[in-house]
């Protein structure tokens, strides 16, 4: 055979395994996620822990849960909070413990961390979430990291309705004041002067109502 032949050959053989590494990478990587979502959903009720999963995270498909931690003295301390689409677990915090609480009726899916790709994206959000939530902790004044925690619960999980925007998380005042490192009665006295002010409406099953044109002064 002569030379133009064999490196015609050769030629094939190549093209022939980059389509089946191709092939393979796509099913290793995208195939096995896809049949997870599918095959895996798991369903849990307002207040149910989500298990510690060796070697996977959960994404949430429905629903919000809320990150926490506890100091030696028993004091909760909330970590973030996420909703649909947001993606955690275990093996993204070296806290112990570590618990994912459901605020709502959460539906879940479970993600293998073996030949999954996407973990640096995932990282990057909770750093993300993390500095936002570092920012409004910093506040001298509780009600101003109240008003200012409603704010970005509003634009991140909010939906818009005639009144401003509607925050419907289950959020008791106690799970807002784990998130500010305040107690339940101070965020409870927030509250009522900002519902006093009309900054808010407090709706049932602790649902909250922004009223953005009213918040101006807070955003400054």
């Amino acid at each position: 055979i002569g030379k133009p032949a064999i490196n015609c050959y050769y030629l094939i053989l190549l093209l022939v395994y980059r389509k089946t590494v191709l092939f393979k990478t796509m099913h290793l990587y995208k195939a096995p996620l896809n049949k997870i979502s599918r095959n895996a959903a798991k369903y849990f009720t307002r207040r149910s822990l989500l298990p510690e999963e060796k070697d996977s995270l959960w994404k949430i498909e429905k629903g919000f849960v809320r990150t926490l931690t506890y100091l030696e003295d028993g004091t909760t301390v909330g970590l973030g909070v996420w909703g649909p689409g947001d993606i955690i677990g275990k093996a993204l915090s070296k806290l112990e413990p570590y618990q994912i609480e459901c605020l709502t009726k959460v539906e879940a899916t479970i993600l293998p961390l073996d030949g999954w790709y996407q973990f640096q994206e995932v990282l990057l959000k909770h750093i993300q979430q993390a500095e936002e939530l570092a920012v409004i902790r910093s506040y001298k004044k509780v009600e101003i990291m109240l008003i200012k925690l409603l704010i970005w619960l509003s634009k991140k999980f909010g939906s818009e309705v005639d009144e401003g925007r509607l925050i419907d998380m289950r959020l008791t005042h106690e799970d807002l004041a784990h998130l500010i490192g305040s107690t339940r009665v101070t965020v409870t006295r927030s509250l009522g002067q900002f519902q006093e002010q009309g900054v808010i409406d407090r709706l049932s099953l602790h649902r909250i109502v922004l009223r953005e044109e009213d918040i101006w002064y807070y955003e400054i």
